[in-house]
């Protein structure tokens, strides 16, 4: 489990497809080599992976999971390449502060930016989610978008808007975020229960 609070932006150093449907990928950090064990869970702009391996590249840690052919499919890791940024995160320990919302780190699917409104100090952001996800994102409740935790401020069909403060602007790859950009999107879970216990009505 996570948090959505991203702790590091690693950069994608390497790329290899080991079999059919199955990619290596080789990520920079800043995290300590010796704290990230063979089998870790990282999220990686909010996709659960498993750390196979870990190294050194001019002078930073790496490490290496393996994204399979489904996830592939249903999250942007198929379009990464070297040089892309992603949001990190380590796994939530026991004890630790439960500083955002519950994330698994099982994308849901990809939502994509339809407008950026700069703001003085903030940014706007207009998203639409795939139609079967629509519904359990609601105003004020709670998503994930490329492993960051985020309300969501207003939602009209299948759109819905998030406010990014300065420091969340600064210190993940938000920032950079234009209209069409593709993102991971992780419903909120306690919003995928609620809609699972109407159904049964």
């Amino acid at each position: 489990m996570f948090t959505g609070l991203v702790s590091d932006v690693g950069e994608v150093l390497a790329v290899e497809t080991r079999a059919e449907g199955l990619r290596r990928l080789t990520i920079g950090c800043r995290y300590e080599r010796a704290s990230i064990p063979a089998g870790a869970s990282i999220a990686c702009s909010g996709i659960c992976l498993t750390v196979v391996g870990t190294g050194e590249a001019g002078g930073r840690t790496t490490f290496s999971v393996d994204a399979a052919s489904e996830t592939l499919r249903v999250t942007t890791a198929g379009q990464w390449i070297e040089g892309t940024r992603l949001n990190l995160e380590r796994s939530l320990r026991v004890g630790d502060e439960l500083g955002g919302h519950l994330v698994s780190g099982h994308v849901d699917g990809i939502a994509e930016i339809v407008a950026r409104e700069n703001r003085p100090e903030t940014a706007r952001f207009v998203l639409k989610s795939p139609a079967a996800l629509s519904r359990f994102i609601a105003q004020k409740g709670s998503v994930a978008l490329d492993g960051v935790s985020l309300t969501v401020n207003t939602v009209v069909g299948e759109d819905f808007s998030v406010l990014i403060i300065p420091h969340t602007l600064k210190v993940t790859t938000l920032g950079a975020w234009e209209p069409g950009t593709r993102v991971n999107l992780e419903a909120d879970v306690m919003a995928r229960y609620a809609a699972r216990l109407l159904e049964r009505q």
